[in-house]
């Protein structure tokens, strides 16, 4: 199952892309992405309008957890990224897509903001082939390219190696997220012997993924209602997360900011994972700063 090659980067200004990865291994559970035209950064966001190029505006995102707790969290700006058919690189980190298949994310960083250095390799062998590039909304695209993946995390530096379940998607868009596309929420549920995603789309419809041996099938349709709860920054969350045939109360959130939310329920045999973005609220220069205290700049060589 071949997946689709690196593009080459974006470059119109405010435009962006990003490629994410996550597993889940027994109580561990790590997230990567690779940003170009980063919509987390509050400099990007700040100078679109003026004509920053997505170039200039990299990042790399790198967070582990255990138990539900946060044990490292990277988020480096850095102002340039290369990319060949089968290599993204961002600073020291890459993303390779292999020729057997298979793909890595590898992650050479200092956490945030001015902490110690670590690394943290991902190799994901898809289980299922890629689907279909979805629109969200015009101009902005959400690609599920290994939905199911059986995964291997290695963390070098602390001689740890974790074997689980991985996911991996890409998200573009040519104009800025807050703007016509104001933020998002999906969750991703791993089951036994299938994968399902639910992302929710603005208006109320959902895009509707499961993979399992049998294939891939994409979906939209009209979304169920969604009890929401705030968090102690006033944002929206759900109470539950559901995707496919699981739903899980109470999940615990791992991460938590004014306008962004990671939230986790389950464990390995049946893991849910969601996000909540709120990008209306990155355009408040009060957020903007208090999103660079949290994000290390990477001074160009």
């Amino acid at each position: 199952m071949s997946l689709p090659a690196v593009e080459p980067l974006p470059s119109l200004p405010g435009s962006y892309r990003w490629y994410y990865a996550d597993v889940v291994a027994g109580d561990t559970t790590a997230v990567f992405i690779l940003l170009l035209g980063s919509p987390f950064s509050s400099r990007y966001a700040a100078r679109a309008a003026r004509g920053a190029l997505p170039a200039e505006h990299c990042g790399v995102n790198f967070a582990l957890y255990q138990s539900g707790t946060r044990r490292q969290w990277v988020m480096t700006e850095h102002a340039r990224a290369s990319a060949a058919p089968d290599e993204l690189r961002i600073g020291d980190s890459t993303l390779t897509y292999r020729d057997d298949g298979s793909l890595e994310f590898f992650v050479r960083e200092r956490t945030a903001p001015f902490g110690a250095m670590t690394k943290a390799v991902l190799t994901l062998s898809p289980e299922v082939p890629p689907a279909a590039a979805q629109t969200l909304v015009d101009a902005h695209a959400w690609a599920p390219l290994a939905v199911r993946a059986r995964a291997t995390l290695r963390l070098p530096l602390l001689n740890l190696v974790f074997e689980g379940r991985g996911y991996h998607d890409m998200n573009q868009g040519e104009r800025p997220l807050g703007v016509d596309l104001p933020g998002w929420h999906w969750t991703r549920a791993h089951l036994a012997g299938s994968t399902h995603v639910d992302y929710r789309l603005p208006g109320g419809d959902s895009l509707r993924v499961s993979g399992s041996p049998q294939g891939v099938l994409v979906e939209r349709r009209s979304g169920a209602p969604v009890a929401m709860a705030r968090t102690a920054w006033g944002l929206k969350v759900p109470r539950t997360l559901r995707a496919g045939p699981l739903e899980l109360p109470s999940p615990r959130l791992l991460e938590s900011s004014p306008f962004y939310a990671r939230l986790e329920a389950g464990g390995a045999d049946a893991h849910l994972l969601g996000e909540v973005a709120d990008f209306r609220r990155l355009r408040s220069p009060l957020v903007r700063w208090m999103a660079r205290l949290r994000t290390r700049v990477e001074a160009p060589a």
